[in-house]
């Protein structure tokens, strides 16, 4: 069968477009994307935030987060010197002790990383030693303060004066003044007093020396053994607070798992309701559809405003929150579960002479299960995370620690204690719902 020259030439037309067309089609879609991004970088005001940035303060802050600072501080007033961990009365040194690296008496001297020295002088004035700058004085005059740099040196980059204050940062250490105190602060890797607290007799000894007390050594407080005292000791730390953190903790998962199980025992009975292949009635199916698209497409976080409003702040209602908003999640997937059920295996239990609770039994749970099964265990991982944010809102659980702390923008090592502890608590989630999936699914 011959072709006609001008089908041909129609055709080769027909696919010269075309292909034209696709490849304007693969020029037009990049260009949109990046004409988009253009969009983007303007609407968001990329420029301005790149210009507001302060990388420094990110360093401070992660840095932060695994050291400690010790204050050492003297009252420009009364000429006492304190010595304390972050700066707490929690964690301050008994009177007349301090750091080896800080010495007491008529003059405190302060030995500094980089050969740095500190030294108040009884006089009130602050003197300084800084390698390659010199030695300076800095003295409360007043209301102000006074300041004598090193001869011929101009102020550096890593000193802010005003009148009332002068402020110091080294990196590894800082130093302050104000008329009324002069502080100098330390930083050390590592979370100091996180197990026992400077009022503790097991404080500062080596882990060697804690076992031998634990199993073998003399009762260091009477009528308790080694181990007892050394458990309440971490229990009622008074700087780390971890009964309050592990209770937390504890009230954080809770409220995850009342609220993913509550949500799962609603949603399961309901999911029938709104399974085309089990309710005939397309009025009941379509009101429960809405409904659960009423539940889920409300936020965790404005059910959590709501009920707070209704039922007051506390546990009870972050987990209302979290079981609002799942009941929609649940009631749509275990419906589309439904839906999607093989009919032969109910048949085949329903040709048994089984009855229509045995066919649901014996012929549709078995099919289901894994899937609901899987949700309820991924979405009680989930709502951990969740549950964090949502007892930030109710006052209930790790969240409002985690929010205290950042709030007061004091010990970012708590923020990130409770940040590793919740990362743990996830982990440990993770482990324990693949086991129980083994168990249950694949027996």
């Amino acid at each position: 069968m011959s072709i006609a020259a001008t089908d041909m030439d129609a055709l080769r037309v027909g696919v010269a477009q075309r292909f034209g067309m696709r490849k304007r089609l693969s020029l037009a879609v990049p260009g949109l994307i990046l004409l988009y991004l253009t969009y983007i970088f303007f609407a968001f005001d990329i420029p301005g935030v790149a210009s507001r940035a302060r990388p420094e303060n990110a360093a401070v802050l992660l840095g932060d987060f695994w050291s400690y600072k010790t204050h050492v501080t003297r009252d420009n007033r009364t000429g006492a010197v304190t010595t304390a961990i972050e700066g707490e009365r929690k964690g301050e040194y008994p009177e007349g002790t301090a750091p080896d690296w800080v010495t007491l008496g008529e003059m405190t001297r302060i030995d500094l990383p980089g050969g740095a020295e500190v030294r108040y002088l009884p006089t009130g004035i602050a003197a300084l030693s800084i390698p390659d700058f010199g030695d300076m004085a800095i003295a409360p005059e007043g209301r102000a303060i006074a300041v004598t740099l090193p001869e011929g040196m101009d102020q550096p980059d890593w000193m802010s004066m005003s009148k009332n204050r002068v402020s110091i940062n080294h990196g590894d250490w800082r130093f302050a003044m104000t008329p009324s105190k002069a502080e100098t602060f330390r930083y050390q890797a590592g979370w100091e007093l996180f197990f026992f607290t400077l009022d503790s007799p097991f404080h500062g000894k080596s882990l060697g020396e804690l076992i031998t007390l634990a199993t073998s050594g003399t009762a260091v407080v009477p009528d308790r053994s080694n181990l007892s005292a050394m458990m309440h000791d971490f229990w009622t730390n008074k700087m780390w607070r971890h009964s309050d953190v592990f209770w937390a903790m504890g009230e954080t998962v809770l409220m995850a798992f009342l609220g993913t199980m509550g949500a799962g025992l609603i949603a399961f009975p309901l999911a029938f309701f709104a399974a085309s292949n089990f309710t005939p009635a397309r009025w009941l199916r379509l009101g429960l559809r809405r409904v659960f698209d009423l539940f889920r497409g409300i936020d965790g976080l404005i059910w959590t405003v709501i009920l707070s409003r209704a039922f007051g702040p506390g546990p009870l209602t972050g987990a209302l929150a979290i079981l609002m908003t799942d009941t929609g999640t649940f009631g749509k997937t275990f419906s589309e579960a439904l839906e999607n059920i093989d009919g032969k295996q109910v048949e085949g239990v329903q040709s048994t002479g089984a009855n229509a609770p045995q066919r649901m039994r014996f012929g549709v749970i078995p099919q289901i299960a894994p899937v609901i099964l899987s949700q309820l265990l991924y979405y009680l991982e989930s709502n951990t995370r969740s549950a964090t944010v949502i007892g930030a809102l109710v006052g209930g659980g790790i969240g409002l620690l985690l929010t205290q702390a950042i709030i007061t923008q004091k010990d970012w090592e708590e923020v990130s204690y409770y940040m590793v502890l919740i990362v743990l608590t996830v982990m440990l989630l993770d482990s324990l719902s693949g086991w129980v999936r083994r168990r249950i699914i694949k027996g």
